[in-house]
């Protein structure tokens, strides 16, 4: 993820040394003293929202212990939050949840009831965001040295956002923090010098807004030392975006001109300012992508780029084999963990695997507390279905920052500066190591998750119900669906959703091919509306698409999972396949295949401020 410092330092070297060595030294003073951090910042938290309205309805009474604090508080989801937040975003201006003014939302890529979820923000954890992001090239600087010396190529895009009915901005993170004077208003600093000028990357139009920032690269190919996204989905997206128009990109660069389908003038004043005509730069471009391989195409056009920064845990993983082939087996850097709710850690041996990726929460970013996750069998390629609500014994098994065990799993619950309190934020973790006093963690998967391609979480219950609505289609040629499983295919770009079919045919009269388009849009249709934003707006999602296969499939299937391990008595349809002996089963006993024949509806905001 694209690092800016809270403080940026003149551009001489001795003063970026000294920048980096106090940044390294922040990190080894606060995990050398884990505990007390921790305990100093749930103190500052609840001092400060001593009177709130939430502190208040569960009895806290002002105390700022952490016995007190975990004797009186409930472990909460964001179910439970919800009143609270549609007050606020109802116009209630009181102290509710946090002492200070609730500046935004932040819409987090989970969802609750099809709709992004709402988490409040206050002004200062644009701070605490900037902190932790001027931590990672100090890190990185350990490991690749000279990064300074160039500049990297980042693919950053704002996304759309939406005002709750009392007024305030609702918004991905990430969107937040491209549009804050943190970023736009950055002094210089090498470490922030981006190929991609702010226009660009503050253009809500995708297209403009890769195009620009593609050609900005190119025109810039020699100085680009990293490469990245914030997802590795979305820099995947790049690189066939550059398949698709490189013509006319080297167009531009042999002829010194924009394509006039960049019609945003900031872009077209900020691209001209990087952009002259050269024909040689041209025909090299041309050369390299008119190649049949495009193995190893990120060297070849960027030959000075040392590493590909992007998330590549959890869901992502899945798109490792790919940007092996495109990046000519670059090391991947996954730099830090964040999510909507909080800024969290970071990756303090960036060159690691991506299999071995573990992330040190930093314990001024929030108070951290972990509850311990049982799984059965160890089965790892099963989504962790964890209880919504905890009984007492579960409250109190909850552990501290420095008593988590090596080994052992958690799900994260935090508090926060901006008003959540013992909020389970749905990541499960892994204890890989220690700094000093605080732990590394493995991020292991988000529970209850089966399918996702980008910034999308689609669960069981969701999918069931998805498949269920599109059966209301299959019903008047008397079939049923006997049992059925999923996929996220990530070989097409944008990947999609693929759900394997097996049908139960009492009706005479076949079924035409619409009636099975149909069924793929009205799962579109149901599922939540982070899938549909991007299928529709971000076009990071393609088109989703059902295969039927033979009758007798699914024994085949049970057959096999019998074989490699599973028990007969426990087994059930997986609902969600990532085992590859499993998918050749369904892949070669597929008989036909639809896909969905256009968008699902979707409009910015929840559905009720539209109403």
């Amino acid at each position: 993820m694209p690092e800016a410092p809270k403080q940026a330092p003149k551009p001489a070297d001795d003063n970026l040394h000294d920048k980096n060595r106090k940044a390294l030294q922040f990190i080894e003073d606060v995990t050398a003293n884990a505990d007390e951090v921790q305990r100093r910042v749930l103190a500052e938290i609840l001092s400060r929202n001593a009177h709130v309205e939430y502190l208040r309805r569960h009895g806290l009474d002002g105390q700022t212990d952490r016995e007190s604090f975990k004797k009186t508080l409930p472990v909460i989801t964001y179910e439970d939050l919800q009143p609270d937040v549609t007050r606020i975003a109802n116009g209630d201006k009181s102290p509710i949840l946090c002492s200070h003014p609730i500046s935004e939302f932040l819409t987090s890529s989970g969802t609750s009831g099809g709709e992004r979820k709402l988490m409040p923000t206050i002004e200062e954890e644009l701070n605490r965001r900037s902190l932790l992001y001027s931590l990672l090239m100090p890190v990185m600087s350990q490991y690749v040295p000279n990064l300074e010396k160039g500049k990297g190529m980042y693919f950053l895009f704002i996304k759309s956002e939406a005002k709750t009915p009392g007024g305030l901005v609702a918004r991905p993170v990430l969107t937040s923090y491209y549009k804050s004077s943190h970023f736009k208003e950055r002094p210089y600093d090498p470490y922030t010098n981006y190929t991609s000028p702010n226009e660009t990357i503050l253009c809500p139009d995708s297209y403009q807004s890769m195009y620009s920032q593609l050609l900005c690269g190119l025109c810039q190919h020699k100085e680009v030392l990293r490469v990245g996204a914030v997802f590795a989905s979305g820099f995947i997206r790049a690189i066939r975006f550059l398949e698709n128009h490189w013509a006319l990109l080297c167009h531009d660069i042999r002829t010194g001109s924009i394509n006039p389908e960049i019609t945003d003038p900031a872009i077209r004043e900020a691209v001209m300012r990087i952009l002259k005509p050269d024909p040689k730069l041209a025909d090299f471009i041309e050369a390299e992508c008119g190649n049949d391989s495009w193995g190893g195409i990120i060297t070849r056009l960027w030959p000075n780029t040392k590493y590909v920064d992007v998330i590549v845990t959890g869901t992502m993983s899945q798109y490792i084999p790919t940007l092996d082939y495109y990046s000519n087996g670059l090391p991947l850097v996954c730099t830090m963990y964040a999510s909507s709710e909080c800024y969290f850690g970071v990756n303090l041996n960036p060159l690691c695997k991506p299999s071995e990726v573990s992330y040190t929460l930093i314990p001024t970013m929030a108070y951290f507390e972990f509850l311990p996750v049982h799984r059965n069998n160890g089965a790892a390629n099963n989504p962790i279905s964890m209880p919504k609500s905890l009984n007492e014994k579960e409250q109190r098994d909850l552990v501290d920052l420095v008593d988590v065990k090596l080994g052992q799993e958690y799900e994260l619950v935090v508090t926060t500066y901006a008003g959540l309190y013992r909020y389970r934020v749905g990541d499960v973790l892994r204890v890989a190591g220690f700094k000093n006093k605080a732990p590394q963690f493995n991020f292991i998967c988000r529970k209850n998750v089966v399918l996702s391609i980008d910034s999308d979480k689609t669960d069981e219950v969701e999918l069931q119900n998805a498949v269920k609505n599109a059966l209301n289609h299959l019903a008047p040629f008397d079939a049923i669906v006997a049992e059925y499983t999923s996929y996220a295919d990530t070989s097409t770009i944008p990947g999609h959703y693929v759900l394997f079919w097996e049908l139960s045919l009492n009706g005479s009269n076949p079924i035409p091919p619409s009636v099975f388009e149909d069924c793929c849009l009205a799962v579109e249709e149901s599922l939540n509306s982070v899938y549909r934003q991007g299928r529709v707006s971000d076009r990071s999602i393609g088109p989703l698409e059902i295969k039927i296969v033979e009758p007798g499939t699914f024994d085949k299937l049970m057959d096999c999972a019998i074989s490699y391990g599973a028990s007969i008595n426990q087994y059930k349809t997986p609902r969600c396949v990532k085992f590859a002996p499993l998918l050749e089963i369904l892949n070669s006993r597929v008989v036909s295949k639809y896909f969905s024949p256009k968008c699902p509806k979707w409009v910015p905001g929840h559905k009720q401020w539209s109403n």
